[in-house]
Order: C-alpha cells, then sequence, then structure tokens
C-alpha cells in the first residue's frame, strides 16, 4: 500500500489530488500524520478527495489507527489513516 506522508503545511488540495490519484490506481492509499497540524492537514485533504471521487462513483472510507515511526532518530506515535474505496 502506498503511503503519503502529511505535515502542518502540506497543502490539502494537492494532498486530496494525490489521494485520488493513488486510489483510482490501487484502490487504496495510507496517509500518515505526526501531530495535530499534520493530521487537521490530513482529515481535510480525505475530506477534499472524497468530493474528487464521488463524481465517479466510488466512495471513499477511511480507517484510523496509529503507527509507530522513527523521526531523527526518536519513535514517535503518527495517526495512519487507512483510505479505500468502497
Amino acid at each position: 500500500m502506498e503511503v503519503l506522508k502529511v505535515s502542518s503545511r502540506s497543502v490539502p488540495n494537492s494532498v486530496a489530488g494525490a489521494i485520488a490519484n493513488v486510489i483510482r490506481e490501487n484502490g487504496s492509499v495510507e496517509v500518515q500524520a505526526v501531530g495535530a497540524g499534520a493530521a487537521n492537514q490530513a482529515i481535510k485533504s480525505i475530506a477534499i478527495a472524497r468530493g474528487y471521487l464521488a463524481p465517479i462513483g466510488i466512495d471513499l472510507i477511511c480507517i484510523p489507527a496509529f503507527a509507530n515511526v522513527v523521526i531523527d532518530g526518536a519513535d514517535r506515535t503518527a495517526i495512519k489513516l487507512i483510505c479505500e474505496a468502497r
């Protein structure tokens, strides 16, 4: 599954386009965010991507989970949003 990493400075419309493209190609994508700002941008991006995919008959669902990631040698907990076409 392809992983898209989102930061607090990510542009939601751009991330939404990337999510929609991966969903069209593979049917699923994992969106990772570390921190409140990044999680906010990720959620907005998924909501926008649903709007991009709905007109072509794809219902985007999202399953939240946690993931452990290593950033600069330190263990961090990320929000993992598994997005799938339904």
